[in-house]
């Protein structure tokens, strides 16, 4: 049997586009698409095999006794021979039969939603009866009006419906659109349980990811997706373990590395000044801010919390700390751009963004804008830039674009590799465009959702 990768490409990717996106949908569709279409073959079979064949054998039956009513009614055409004849009719067959002196067969006649009631009554009526005749099978719910022109006027027949409709095909049908959406509904039911378990995974992830714990979360549901979750569980714990491992590794190796960085510092403020002593306490301070640098960017998340923060307010420190080196900088931002995050990690990455622009250019800009889908904060400078075909490298850590713009005597190419990790661990993103100013734009974008 072919498969989708067998099919040309518009129509594998039309049957693409068709199927639903999520696992709830797809799950019903697996589910509810073959009992619907056996429950359709069922109906049709029975109607070709058995409703069709019933129908077509009452139909059958009536024309019979509306043809000996015609042909009695010829016999003797008194009212007194019509009379007998329609007692016997309504006795015995249950036909209401009358005469319409002077009337003629009406022209148009409505159609009958299921064809078949039509085309088997008209058969038989044409196979018994050689005169014209109308009929209508619509126009009242519990009989059908025939008509047969006659000497003199149209002799009507009125006939019970289950005289020449099969009526319990009709309930068959509507059993079984009842039992289809019975197990439809049973099996929205069972599928929604069970894709609610993936979801509170996913949710689960999502939140780790992110920086928040969810301790209520269990695993649940079926037994597959209790071992996902119990895998999931295990992982989180191994990284939250090598998370504090790591950070405090780190802040032993910062403790033991600026002690001995003191007392350098120490002998050097009592040494007789001069341009060695100069230059070995800017050497000392470079040291310093690299080790600041690396161990923020190896504690990365830290263990920090979540919390509501103002984006606002985090982007007017970062100016204001940037200002403080001699920038000038312009900040654009709304009363309040609430948020809910690591307020360390993404006070350090707009301080790094807003830092990194103000060291290679003079005019900065920030602007903080608040839309549906979250939060957006672009830093323009009118430095050099950097190519677009090198932005992506600027990211990787410790990676210096010397060439692209001038590096500060303190960067250790750290600064933009943690403000993406903080935007990333938020669900956001920070790329580089080209700023309207001259030189270089970082925008930092987080979700509506924190």
């Amino acid at each position: 049997m072919a498969g989708l990768g067998d099919l040309p490409g518009a129509w594998r990717r039309l049957i693409k586009r068709s199927l639903p996106a999520t696992l709830y949908g797809r799950t019903f569709l697996i589910i509810v698409l073959p009992v619907a279409l056996m429950q359709l073959a069922v109906a049709w079979i029975f109607f070709d095999a058995h409703w069709r064949t019933v129908t077509m054998r009452l139909s059958e039956g009536l024309a019979g006794d509306i043809a000996w009513a015609l042909e009695s009614y010829a016999d003797d055409p008194t009212p007194a021979g019509l009379a007998r004849t329609a007692g016997r009719a309504e006795r015995s067959m249950s036909l209401s039969i009358a005469f319409q002196p002077g009337r003629t067969l009406p022209e148009n006649r409505r159609r009958n939603a299921l064809a078949a009631v039509d085309t088997s009554l008209r058969q038989a009526l044409s196979a018994r009866i050689d005169a014209p005749f109308w009929f209508d099978t619509t126009r009242y719910p519990a009989y059908v009006d025939i008509r047969v022109q006659v000497q003199g006027g149209v002799l009507r027949v009125l006939a019970p419906r289950e005289r020449a409709v099969a009526t319990q095909g009709l309930i068959f049908l509507g059993w079984m659109a009842a039992a289809t959406l019975i197990l439809t509904g049973v099996s929205l039911i069972f599928i929604r349980n069970q894709v609610r378990a993936i979801e509170r995974l996913a949710q689960a992830a999502e939140d780790f990811g992110r920086g928040r714990d969810a301790p209520a979360f269990k695993p649940h549901g079926a037994r597959e997706v209790r071992q996902a979750a119990r895998a999931f569980l295990a992982m989180k714990a191994r990284i939250q373990r090598h998370i504090e491992q790591r950070t405090a590794l780190l802040a032993s190796v910062s403790h033991d590395l600026r002690t001995p960085l003191t007392r350098l510092r120490l002998e050097l403020a009592l040494a007789e000044p001069g341009a060695s002593t100069q230059a070995m306490k800017q050497d000392l301070s470079e040291m310093e801010h690299m080790i600041d640098e690396y161990l923020a960017f190896a504690r990365g998340e830290g263990g920090e919390q979540a919390v509501d923060l103002d984006l606002s307010v985090l982007a007017r420190e970062a100016a204001e700390g940037a200002r403080r080196s001699g920038a000038r900088i312009e900040v654009s931002a709304p009363e309040a751009a609430p948020f809910h995050g690591r307020r360390s990690a993404l006070k350090r990455a707009l301080a790094n963004l807003v830092g990194n622009a103000a060291a290679h250019g003079s005019n900065i800009r920030i602007e903080v804008e608040r839309g549906v889908s979250g939060v957006t904060v672009r830093v323009d400078d009118d430095g050099p830039g950097i190519p677009p075909h090198r932005r992506e490298e600027a990211f990787r850590a410790f990676n210096r674009l010397d060439e692209a713009r001038n590096q500060n005597a303190k960067g250790v190419g750290l600064g933009l590799a943690i403000a993406r990790d903080a935007a990333r661990s938020h669900g956001g993103e920070v790329r580089l465009e080209d700023s309207p100013l001259g030189g270089l734009r970082a925008v930092l974008t987080l979700p509506g959702g924190g």
